[in-house]
């Protein structure tokens, strides 16, 4: 009995000295080469930094009232972590590992966010595994790039595609942590819009203090404005001539509206798809309305030219600082909204043969 009363004695020693003012992370690199200091990041902000000691280990302590995001930096790689005041992080990661694996112990959340790490590593070494069958057969013989694309692209789609679908399914069982956040937060906005808005709607309340989460809520919120389903928001700008010309303009047609720039490579290498259905497709209640996110006047109406681009083109000249790309909150190009005659989105970001197919079925 005085045994047992000794050791609940002791315990609540060490729970008493445990300082719940701060955080701390002990960590351990092995591996770690010419590697002599590791960082600590809060998003952008640098928390802390920690020397390297000659068995490879380190310390970082922070403040954290509420759980937040949290990554090591070491070299060119990050660990990301969740971390609040009290927590005692044990940390180790091997360097010369490429995927990038590690162990965690001491906050719940760091322990799922690395279950979805694990899930993470095992599509990324599907990933290198296409790319260097690809990067070697086409060193040994540039003519097989082509046909090598053929059979590589789909292989990596289908890894992308399934990866997807496991981290889809990870946030949905991890609804109550932050782990389950950052999962659905790393996904194509432009591929997953309706699965984003989705977990936004279930997760508001349950992260008040978690400014990753805030930030994500707003940007869903603003992004329901801009859904599949809803009216294109209006806007004039002028055209090359100095025409104000309106999106509601082109009411009763179908409209695609088309962010892009003459600088944008790939869509340049989009505008001779859009030409083609544009040109297949223009009398039959179909047009283009080009937004560009140029800066340089001459450059603009040379790509134009140059693309054959015969539709009708707007620009404000300001690249990102654009109203009308703020408020369709554009964070790429090319980006793209199928509207119906009635001004209503009714498609996203079709590319190359989904264009064609949605247009061929929408007219036949």
């Amino acid at each position: 009995m005085k045994r047992i009363k000794g050791i609940l004695g002791l315990l609540l020693i060490m729970a008493a000295c445990k300082n719940n003012d701060e955080f701390v992370i002990s960590g351990k690199f092995d591996n770690a080469g010419g590697l002599k200091q590791v960082a600590l990041y809060h998003a952008d902000k640098l928390v802390d930094s920690a020397a390297l000691n000659e068995k490879g280990e380190f310390e970082f302590s922070a403040v954290s009232p509420e759980s937040q995001f949290y990554y090591i930096s070491a070299g060119q790689k990050t660990y990301p972590l969740i971390v609040k005041n009290g927590d005692e992080i044990d940390f180790k990661a091997d360097l010369s590992q490429l995927t990038g694996d590690y162990e965690v112990e001491g906050s719940d959340d760091s322990e799922k966010l690395k279950d979805f790490a694990l899930l993470s590593s095992k599509y990324g070494k599907i990933y290198m595994e296409i790319q260097e069958e690809y990067q070697t057969k086409v060193s040994e013989n540039p003519s097989l790039k082509d046909s090598l694309e053929s059979v590589l692209i789909p292989r990596f789609e289908k890894n992308m595609e399934a990866f997807a679908r496991e981290t889809i399914k990870f946030s949905e069982n991890n609804k109550d942590n932050l782990a389950g956040f950052y999962a659905i937060s790393s996904l194509d906005q432009t591929k997953f819009e309706g699965e984003l808005l989705s977990y936004a709607d279930q997760i508001k309340g349950k992260f008040p203090e978690t400014q990753a989460v805030n930030d994500f809520l707003a940007k869903m919120d603003k992004l329901k404005t801009l859904a599949v389903g809803q009216k294109a928001p209006d806007f004039e700008i002028p055209s090359p001539e100095g025409k104000a010309m309106k999106l509601s303009d082109f009411r009763g047609k179908y409209v695609l509206l088309d962010f892009w720039a003459s600088w944008c490579a790939p869509c340049r290498e989009e505008n001779p798809n859009i030409v083609r259905q544009y040109n297949t497709f223009k009398d039959k209640g179909f047009t283009v309305f080009g937004v560009s996110l140029d800066a340089n006047r001459e450059q603009w109406l040379k790509a134009i030219e140059a693309d054959n681009l015969t539709w009708n083109h707007v620009s404000e000249l300001k690249q990102w600082d654009s109203k009308v790309v703020k408020q369709y909150s554009i964070e790429g190009i090319p980006t793209s909204y199928l509207l119906d005659p009635s001004g209503k989105i009714i498609a996203k970001n079709l590319r190359e043969k989904e264009l064609e197919v949605f247009l061929t079925k929408t007219f036949n």
